[in-house]
């Protein structure tokens, strides 16, 4: 069983939801990272999605835009990201790290050298943004040899077909993107995102993670009524941007928006 599924088996049999955070690794300087994810972890996260820098991040709002801009600013790329990682690692062994990202720099690191390094550093899952299923032959086989969990990503207009597809090949957690749009947008239905979770578990046995429009301790605790994760990044990453000059604080606040979504979920689901 990969850290991810016992994770959430340990969630379920406690009766809690995942508190899943984002933020860019090198955002906004490389030291900042792993002290940043050792602090969420403390502060009740279940799940650390990592999201690695590039250049055209399509389908992230200006928010993480902004965020990858300034981490490819200090040179920061997949191979320092992983080895972030393995500094991660030094120091927790049990929490589960999925890189978030897309597919041009796996394709430039070679996806054997890819999958290899990211095993020995103790990557869990992988969610590359830009590669469907139909693309998806030559690295899927490599991540499942590696125990590492290829996650994809739904959206409001999948179809059931799409949703069984996803399921069948997918391992960990199935992320759906609540809204239809980019990362960080406000326009968050959450009665329609019930709907289409309740949806997508029909179709499938993974649990189903709900992200992009999640911005408050409020919001999460109505999504964890009803999905198995929540996933928060762009109210996470606007806490870098504005005290990129006081890291600490940075961490700080951080760690303060995801202890009152922590305990907002908690008493959620009391």
């Amino acid at each position: 069983m990969s850290r991810i599924a016992a994770k959430f088996d340990s969630l379920k049999q406690s009766g809690r939801k995942a508190l899943i955070p984002f933020i860019t690794a090198g955002d906004p300087v490389p030291e900042f990272t792993v002290p940043c994810l050792h602090a969420m972890v403390e502060a009740g996260a279940d799940i650390i999605e990592l999201g690695v820098p590039f250049s055209d991040p399509m389908a992230d709002g200006p928010v993480i835009q902004k965020a990858s801009e300034r981490a490819l600013a200090h040179r920061m790329s997949l191979r320092k990201t992983l080895a972030l990682v393995a500094e991660f690692r030094r120091d927790d062994l049990t929490t589960p790290v999925v890189l978030m990202g897309y597919l041009n720099p796996i394709e430039s690191l070679g996806y054997q050298a890819f999958v290899a390094k990211a095993r020995e550093v103790g990557v869990d899952g992988v969610l590359t943004v830009d590669m469907p299923p139909e693309e998806s032959a030559e690295l899927l086989p490599l991540l499942r040899d590696a125990g590492i969990d290829p996650i994809f990503l739904l959206a409001p207009n999948s179809t059931e077909d799409r949703i069984r597809r996803m399921s069948e090949l997918g391992r960990g957690y199935l992320y759906y993107v609540s809204l239809k749009g980019v990362t960080g947008a406000s326009h968050l239905d959450l009665g329609e995102v019930e709907r289409k979770v309740l949806e997508i578990r029909s179709l499938s046995t993974l649990p189903v993670g709900v992200g992009f429009g999640v911005k408050n301790a409020e919001t999460a605790a109505a999504i964890a009524r009803f999905a198995d994760a929540i996933v928060v990044g762009s109210a996470l990453v606007s806490q870098i941007e504005s005290l990129q000059d006081r890291p600490d604080l940075a961490r700080a606040k951080i760690a303060e928006v995801l202890r009152s979504m922590r305990a907002a979920m908690d008493a959620a689901m009391s």
